[in-house]
């Protein structure tokens, strides 16, 4: 979290779409934090987008003239993401995610690590340290939630009101 996934992923839409690049924009249902129809960034970066509660219905969403599939939030797609993923890239889409690739807990963030693996490139961004400034590659939740870690709840939909970056050394 914090590491500018979204801010990134924004980015690369307008930029395909400056080039002309039919692009469908994606993101979970359950981030409703700026409105279902729109992807935004902590940055305050925001685009046009649409929802989906399953990953199956990705596929519903793209046509032929589809060139790039971008998904935001993509770990509350869970494993099924893969498939998905693996099957638009068959028919010739470019697929691009943004999402994270551990829990809170510290344990790994399906799908992300399995997409990360299968991808012929990835860009792993990171966040900065709320303890000590140091590069940060985990989150730590700072309010109280009872779902599981890698539930999809809209509990687990936040910012900074929920969850801190945080180095390896300040993590526990």
């Amino acid at each position: 979290m914090f590491a500018g996934k979204t801010e990134e992923l924004l980015r690369r839409v307008r930029r395909a779409q400056i080039a002309g690049r039919d692009v469908l924009l994606v993101n979970h249902a359950l981030d409703t934090r700026h409105g279902s129809r729109h992807v935004s960034s902590h940055a305050g970066l925001e685009h046009p987008s649409v929802a989906a509660s399953m990953a199956s219905e990705i596929l519903e969403m793209v046509t032929d003239a589809t060139e790039i599939v971008a998904i935001d939030e993509a770990h509350f797609f869970g494993p099924q993401l893969t498939a998905v993923a693996t099957e638009l890239a068959a028919r010739g889409k470019t697929v691009t995610v943004a999402g994270l690739d551990v829990t809170f807990e510290g344990a790994p963030f399906e799908p992300l690590p399995t997409l990360m693996a299968l991808a012929e490139r990835v860009d792993k961004l990171t966040a900065i340290c709320a303890v000590c400034g140091e590069e940060a590659v985990f989150h730590v939740r700072v309010a109280a939630a009872t779902a599981s870690p890698t539930d999809a709840v809209s509990e687990h939909v936040g910012g900074t009101e929920k969850y801190q970056a945080r180095c390896r050394r300040h993590v526990r």
